[in-house]
């Protein structure tokens, strides 16, 4: 197994972060290095000038339009853009349901949809979630009953993040209630100006509007929207819940706001107290160790080999690092370490400068982070997928 990256990889490392210093605008580095808020056009226009380059389907074949990468140069890409400062990629679209019409899709599926999800154009939203259908997905009721050329949805989902924002959604509804659970599901592309579709706000703690209820009201949807054969829309979401977890692992990021940490640390004189130090060494070991179970598993793929299934695991790991960094960097800035005041946001200020970077969001932070361990299947549930299947 070698980790190490060849020197085509390198320059292409190199490439690549050339040309973000050049195209990322400053002030939405600026955010992002700061965890300030991003706007949708923040978000939007970062998706647009990667669209124009070809790269925000950058994990897609050349086929579908993508730049055809390797799993070692999307990830080099993946590092080099969260270094910089880039927004995540909004992955409901180009990340998410992408690869279910590419895998899955008809041609016409794939001609009609795919070219708005890779120049940013058309934001996706996901329809999984459902108030008592969590973890426990396959309960799921929002019902979408066939009646001629067209299938009539009924229901709610909820959870959905920045469907607010949202031009379609992707969702798992019921076709059949006969046998498992499971077996009735199916795959359904819902244009979110349909009639009936309503979204309700879902305010947070610190008065964000992340995530929200999205109802269903007798919801007219082409049957030319279902994606592959009715009642297999398990199968699909499988397919598209493995490039969720393996998203939410998120190490790149975790590396940067690393580094973020340290600053904040260091301005509050915080790395003096060896006990807080020898904390951030352990968060930095596990960072590390991520690292080398992702790089694994490149390794692997470069090879032809068969990588380990092991969403599940980068999932809990991911996620668990992603919760204690948000707790340390609270701790690390004390008082300074504020929630969002919302009307205070929306009037323009942005809190105490320490060390150079803005504070006054860590508190916001670290509840939003707290959700890390359960959405994308709850790390619980993931821990007995890896027992089953990585230790058989």
């Amino acid at each position: 197994m070698d980790l190490a990256f060849t020197p085509e990889e390198q320059k292409f490392r190199e490439d690549i972060r050339a040309w973000v210093q050049e195209n990322l605008p400053k002030e939405i580095s600026q955010k992002v290095h700061n965890s300030l808020r991003l706007t949708r056009d923040d978000m939007q226009r970062w998706a647009k000038i990667l669209g124009r380059k070809g790269w925000l389907g950058y994990g897609w074949a050349k086929e579908f339009g993508g730049p055809g990468w390797s799993a070692v140069q999307k990830h080099l890409f993946e590092e080099e853009t969260a270094l910089a400062g880039a927004p995540r990629i909004v992955p409901f679209g180009p990340v998410m349901v992408a690869p279910v019409i590419m895998a899955f899709g008809s041609p016409e599926q794939q001609k009609r949809f795919l070219p708005g999800i890779a120049s940013g154009e058309v934001w996706w939203s996901q329809g999984y979630s459902e108030p008592g259908s969590g973890s426990d997905l396959a309960s799921l009721k929002t019902r979408a009953e066939r009646k001629g050329d067209k299938y009539i949805v009924n229901g709610q989902k909820t959870w959905t993040t920045l469907a607010q924002h949202g031009d379609w959604i992707f969702c798992l509804v019921r076709t059949s209630t006969e046998g498992k659970p499971q077996t009735g599901i199916s795959f359904l592309l819902i244009d979110m100006k349909s009639p009936g579709v309503t979204v309700r706000p879902i305010i947070m703690l610190d008065g964000e509007h992340e995530v929200n209820e999205v109802f269903f009201d007798n919801v007219e949807v082409p049957a030319e929207n279902l994606i592959g054969e009715e009642n297999k829309g398990w199968t699909y979401a499988k397919h598209l819940l493995s490039h969720e977890r393996t998203n939410i692992a998120d190490v790149n990021r975790a590396k940067r706001e690393l580094e973020r940490l340290k600053r904040i640390a260091k301005a509050e004189r915080m790395y003096e107290d060896v006990r807080f130090r020898d904390e951030v060494a352990k968060l930095e070991v596990d960072i590390v160790a991520l690292e080398m179970l992702v790089l694994r598993v490149l390794s692997a793929e470069r090879s032809g080999k068969n990588p380990l299934d092991i969403a599940g695991l980068l999932k809990i790991k991911g996620s668990e690092i992603q919760q204690r960094y948000t707790e340390l960097m609270m701790l690390a800035a004390g008082p300074f370490a504020l929630p969002f005041i919302h009307e205070a946001m929306e009037a323009g200020w942005q809190g105490e400068y320490v060390g150079g970077a803005h504070v006054a969001p860590l508190a916001s932070s670290y509840f939003n982070m707290r959700k890390t361990t359960i959405y994308g299947g709850s790390n619980e549930v993931q821990r007995n997928i890896v027992a089953q299947v990585v230790l058989g």
